[in-house]
């Protein structure tokens, strides 16, 4: 088992009980919490892989653990925003562990993982303010601001010199560290590093995600569409994102494409 999984279930299952509010739901977000309390280290950090033993593996100490971190915090936030519907028991574990999770995040340095971490941290103030957490939400979203100004050009307006995977939750992450304090250069580059990725996925009004064949680099020489290799999880991220952007922008170029993202998955 993987706290990755267990993040994504309770985002998933938190956007079921929004909709919803199908009581069964509320067992399985429980279910997902307690595993991610469980994976919780007395350091603050979060383990990954766990045996049917509830054992710790091996994996844990040989990879790189950023992103599945950063996925939980995302996670967390979620379940927190909602704290007008979800039961209070579970919004209060859900605190507890993000602020025992707080003093860490500032060491991760993986692009996506501070964009997951950013995001959490923006769902975890959208109904209260926490000095401690938006600071470190100001600090991580500097970073990914003097990402995009080490790389971006005229014909590259991104955060790194290639495209990778999930490569929407960089803007999105921008667009709720603006929407969480005001500042306009994180709406702009957002705004930006968005297009640019839309340009770029977007071919004969559908979408084509970025190869994991070769990725997408900055040279012009590879700079080249590829044939498959595109993976479902990043439809997914881009469909996510283009809805954030088009409640914050209102285009309808935005919501159009949402609906043509989805369609990738008939």
């Amino acid at each position: 088992y993987t706290i990755d999984d267990n993040a994504r279930a309770m985002v998933a299952m938190c956007m079921h009980y929004e909709l919803t509010k199908d009581a069964t739901d509320l067992k399985y977000i429980s279910k997902y919490l307690h595993f991610i309390h469980f994976c919780l280290q007395p350091d603050g950090k979060f383990l990954n892989y766990v045996n049917i033993d509830y054992e710790f593996t091996p994996q844990n100490y040989e990879t790189n653990l950023e992103d599945s971190n950063g996925r939980t915090i995302w996670a967390l936030g979620h379940l927190i925003s909602l704290k007008n519907i979800l039961p209070a028991d579970l919004i209060k574990l859900a605190k507890i562990i993000l602020l025992r999770a707080l003093p860490n995040l500032e060491n991760i340095h993986s692009s996506r993982a501070m964009a997951f971490i950013i995001k959490g941290l923006y769902y975890a103030n959208v109904h209260e303010k926490s000095d401690t957490g938006i600071d470190t939400l100001v600090k991580i979203s500097n970073r990914l601001v003097q990402m995009y100004r080490h790389e971006a050009d005229d014909n590259w307006k991104w955060y790194e010199s290639y495209l990778t995977y999930g490569n929407s939750i960089l803007p999105e992450a921008m667009l709720c560290a603006w929407m969480t304090t005001g500042e306009i250069v994180y709406k702009n580059i957002a705004k930006s590093s968005f297009d640019f990725l839309m340009d770029k996925t977007f071919f004969d009004d559908s979408l084509k995600i970025i190869s994991n064949k070769t990725w997408m680099h900055k040279t012009a020489s590879q700079n080249e569409v590829n044939i498959g290799g595109e993976q479902p999880i990043d439809v997914a991220y881009t469909i996510l994102a283009l809805k954030k952007f088009y409640d914050v922008f209102k285009d309808k170029s935005y919501l159009y494409k949402m609906h043509k993202s989805f369609d990738w998955f008939l």
